[in-house]
């Protein structure tokens, strides 16, 4: 009798999470469906050189990671299967764009990026930082952009761009990704490696010759990517992303993928 009951139960709350996400389906209006899935399914880029937001699943499941999570519940909202498309990078994702081959991204916003992408809000934020050999005579990342400073970037990644811009004096030596940059930084003795903070603590943690430089020299804004000119798409984005924050999804995802020291954008203004 108890089991039954449980299944019952069981069932109603199935019956009422379909019905929820029926009802959520059918406001999509068609113009929407044509910008956001003209293939019938959401092709959703997740870029894999940031751990912190995307992790690859290693027995063939779904990816794992606060990108995937909002993947997911994007496209049980608009009532269409999801199809995950992996990149090593974040400038394998932008190069993407010009073959049609996803449409929705999870990228760090930039203003060159911001020529041919349509930015949701941040959802998250995360820290540019700087690793050196244990050696190495530079303290603070105000010392890096000098003159004979190598710096290890991962190329097209939005630190790469923003380092592009701002460093005057400093050679940005570019890998294929940011994971690459590490090797890269190591194999040809160049000065300093450039990144996202939580792999290259993780890199430092485990390897003594090396070690962070303190603060950081850039925040990065991880927003939602869709293709210009795709208005309607982008609106619906932008309320759902504040919505995915305000409600917490955005705080339980990252905890629940290990990544607690990154931090939720705050609510953006309309």
């Amino acid at each position: 009798m108890r089991m039954g009951r449980a299944l019952s139960a069981t069932l109603a709350v199935l019956a009422l999470s379909c019905c929820a996400s029926l009802a959520r389906a059918a406001d999509v209006s068609p113009a929407l469906l044509k910008e956001l899935a003209p293939t019938g399914r959401l092709r959703a880029a997740m870029n894999y050189g940031n751990p912190v937001l995307a992790q690859r699943a290693t027995d063939g499941a779904a990816p794992r990671g606060i990108s995937a999570d909002l993947a997911r519940e994007l496209a049980k909202r608009l009532g269409v299967e999801i199809a995950y498309v992996g990149f090593d990078g974040a400038g394998f994702v932008v190069d993407a764009l010009k073959q049609d081959r996803w449409d929705v991204a999870f990228l760090a916003i930039d203003p060159k990026r911001a020529e041919e992408i349509a930015f949701s809000p941040p959802y998250v934020l995360i820290e540019g930082a700087y690793l050196v050999r244990a050696s190495s005579p530079l303290q603070k990342v105000e010392d890096v952009d000098r003159a004979g400073i190598r710096v290890a970037a991962g190329r097209g990644s939005t630190y790469d761009l923003f380092l592009t811009r701002e460093l005057k004096q400093a050679q940005i030596v570019r890998a294929p990704t940011s994971a690459a940059a590490i090797d890269l930084f190591l194999k040809d003795d160049l000065d300093v490696c450039a990144g996202v903070r939580q792999p290259l603590e993780a890199y430092a943690r485990a390897h003594s010759a090396t070690r962070m430089l303190p603060g950081r020299f850039m925040t990065i804004s991880q927003a939602v990517a869709t293709p210009k000119p795709r208005a309607e798409a982008a609106r619906y984005i932008r309320d759902f992303i504040e919505e995915m924050k305000a409600s917490g999804f955005v705080a339980r995802g990252l905890a629940a993928s290990g990544q607690t020291e990154a931090t939720v954008a705050p609510p953006q203004a309309q």
